[in-house]
């Protein structure tokens, strides 16, 4: 009986946000804002670093890939969300969900990592200053990036691939905005023990271990700190961490609220806000965060706009 139930699902149906009707053209303008300033806030994150030479350090290349990955991560959903908030029938194709399962494990995933590699260049640069030359040498700051993309792109593909083997009977409606993948197991016919075990064990650990490093790395830099405390050394620490620690702040909360915290009784629309945060919010904030606490950031926009300002009066005189 229940293989005779079982039906070749081509789309699914997408609940998107609980906003009222009347609403709709409002919140319809406030993401749209949102997502071009995610984008041309992070693409400017990059472009300064590329032309600053005084930026051409592993803390700013971090950075710039961190800002890459951000615009990638939004570009998955938001897009999608957009047009949907402007369509009666929000749907979409079987392999659209699935791609879609696929990149937002793969830029979460490595969201996880670079957090990671930053709080690592912060606790060389603090702990053992004598040798953050050696250590954080290219070679090395290249082959970290690499590493956080292959581990991603087996862990998203893990999780893909057996999203695919999965079956489907009547109810084809996500009460989501997004192909989420934990909401697509739900609507599953067929046993997926074996998805929901991966998940809590392979998945667990990619937010808990790079989570725990970053906390050791911290642990670390304000033990060291504390040896010699001074209000100079105090400040010059927060300054260089404070935007790091905000955005792991901000990012590993609202992972917490949606995957750890979450309950039975929580209602899904706390649980879409929840998620808003962590993946509109958060790659929205994160050039902000960086930018109006860093003097070399601030220093960097102020060369590149008297630069536009030059191009302009030239181009015009």
């Amino acid at each position: 009986m229940k293989r005779h139930n079982e039906t070749i699902v081509s789309e699914f149906l997408l609940q998107g946000l609980p906003i009222p009707p009347e609403q709709q053209g409002w919140f319809l303008t406030l993401f749209l804002v949102i997502y071009l300033t995610t984008v041309l806030g992070n693409l400017l994150i990059i472009l300064l670093i590329r032309i600053d030479s005084r930026l051409h350090t592993p803390m700013y290349f971090f950075l710039s890939i961190l800002a890459f990955n951000d615009v990638c991560l939004s570009s998955v959903t938001v897009p999608k969300m957009l047009v949907d908030m402007q369509s009666n029938h929000k749907s979409i194709p079987y392999s659209g969900c699935i791609s879609q399962v696929y990149f937002l494990l793969f830029f979460t995933c490595t969201d996880n990592f670079l957090l990671a590699a930053m709080a690592y260049d912060r606790y060389v640069a603090i702990c053992q200053p004598l040798h953050y030359t050696m250590i954080m040498r290219q070679e090395r700051c290249i082959l970290l990036v690499a590493w956080s993309w292959i581990y991603s792109l087996s862990h998203a593909l893990m999780h893909t691939l057996l999203s695919t083997q999965v079956s489907f009977c009547g109810d084809i409606t996500i009460p989501h905005f997004f192909c989420e993948l934990t909401a697509l197991l739900e609507l599953s016919c067929s046993d997926t023990s074996l998805n929901n075990l991966v998940i809590f064990i392979e998945g667990g650990m990619v937010v808990i271990i790079p989570f725990t490093f970053i906390m050791g790395s911290y642990i670390c830099i304000w033990a060291t700190v504390l040896k010699n405390p001074s209000a100079k050394k105090f400040f010059k620490v927060l300054s260089t961490c404070g935007s790091h620690l905000l955005v792991v702040a901000l990012f590993y909360g609202t992972i917490a609220e949606v995957y750890f915290f979450s309950s039975p009784t929580m209602s899904g629309a706390k649980e879409i806000a929840a998620s808003v945060m962590y993946m509109i919010i958060t790659p929205m904030l994160n050039p902000f965060i960086y930018s109006l606490r860093n003097r070399d950031i601030k220093q960097a926009l102020k060369l590149f706009a008297n630069k536009v300002t030059f191009c302009k009066s030239n181009n015009l005189g």
